[in-house]
């Protein structure tokens, strides 16, 4: 039972799929400055940078709904507007690179795209309408922070402007073509020509100490979110076992707008650690044996991540109880939304 489900998963998605995704989000935490995206939060900020760049900066990081928390308090406390900052908090867990190559390895790549675009879409609508309900917090942030504002100064880059998104073209090909239908001779030879490639970049455009701060990056990814992947996905198997899918598919075994709502509700109540909200669904939920519907797993997918009765109770003692219940209606609401027009139309 768990020892089985967690064997599947060892051999059918870590080799190929998540060793590969763990270097590219060391990768971008290492090579992508932070600071460099949250200048961009401010209310001063054409609305299409802002709330373009705060819904993909996700991608820069590999967090839960609690773990986003400090950064979205951050960040408000930095000076950025209300909208920017509900669009990265919404968007932070949902699309950060692991959780949607996962997602479409395991649950499919359909869905995998739809998580993803959706994610931002959604982000985009929740942070616009926050910032429509509630324009005070933007108005008094204007007054204190926008006259001591400054642009965050930027190191100049020696290199060949190719050069990093090359670096990123490279590791995003080892990741495809390892996870490829390829006989296994060929995706190992083509395999290691992209990482010889991947070896020249490092050796003659990056330094030593960049190298280093990449490793480590990967390192504290693999210790943060490894563990709890193993035991989650053994602990699920176990609960698979004596509660077997088909129990749930009543509630999540058709593509209506009550199962839809059921399961962004379930998923904003829930707490599931990065990357646990894959083997939830797609085991004890039964997506992957036909027990869950293509719509209500997409809702829990967008919800899920996002929000968790936990990082609730936090956010209410940060922006107050009128924005976190605002908040709250509004990932559910849009979550079960876009997971019916999933189902109904994919």
């Amino acid at each position: 039972m768990g020892w089985e489900t967690l064997f599947a998963y060892l051999t059918d998605h870590v080799v190929t799929c998540l060793v590969p995704a763990f270097f590219i989000a060391g990768a971008i935490a290492a090579f992508i400055r932070k600071e460099v995206i949250l200048k961009y939060f401010s209310p001063e900020t054409k609305k299409s940078v802002s709330y373009g760049i705060a819904s993909v900066s996700g991608a820069v990081l590999a967090v839960c709904s609690c773990t986003i928390l400090p950064m979205f308090a951050g960040i408000l406390k930095k000076g950025s507007g209300l909208g920017p900052a509900i669009t990265f908090l919404y968007a932070g867990p949902a699309i950060n690179i692991l959780a949607i190559v996962y997602t479409a390895k395991v649950l499919g790549f359909d869905i995998g795209i739809a998580r993803a675009v959706a994610a931002v879409v959604l982000s985009i609508l929740i942070g616009l309408i926050m910032m429509s309900l509630f324009p005070q917090h933007d108005v008094e942030t204007t007054k204190t922070f926008g006259a001591a504002r400054k642009a965050a100064v930027e190191c100049a880059d020696t290199r060949p402007k190719w050069v990093v998104p090359a670096f990123f073209v490279l590791l995003v090909a080892i990741l495809l073509i390892g996870t490829s239908i390829l006989p296994v001779f060929y995706r190992l030879l083509i395999v290691y020509f992209l990482s010889l490639a991947v070896a020249f970049l490092l050796i003659y455009y990056f330094t030593r100490d960049e190298v280093t701060d990449w490793g480590y990056e990967i390192w504290d990814l693999t210790k943060k979110i490894f563990p709890i992947l193993i035991i989650g996905t053994f602990a699920l198997g176990v609960l698979s076992y004596f509660l077997p899918p088909e129990v749930f598919a009543p509630y999540f075994g058709e593509n209506t707008l009550l199962a839809n709502f059921l399961a962004a509700l379930t998923g904003a109540i829930l707490y599931m650690p990065t990357l646990l909200e894959v083997p939830i669904i797609g085991t004890t939920f039964g997506y992957l044996s036909g027990s869950m519907a293509k719509g209500p797993a997409l809702a829990l997918l967008l919800s899920g991540p996002s929000v968790s009765l936990p990082s609730l109770l936090v956010l209410y003692r940060i922006i107050g109880g009128k924005k976190t219940l605002a908040y709250g209606v509004l990932v559910v609401g849009f979550s079960t939304i876009a997971g019916f027009l999933f189902g109904t139309f994919f």
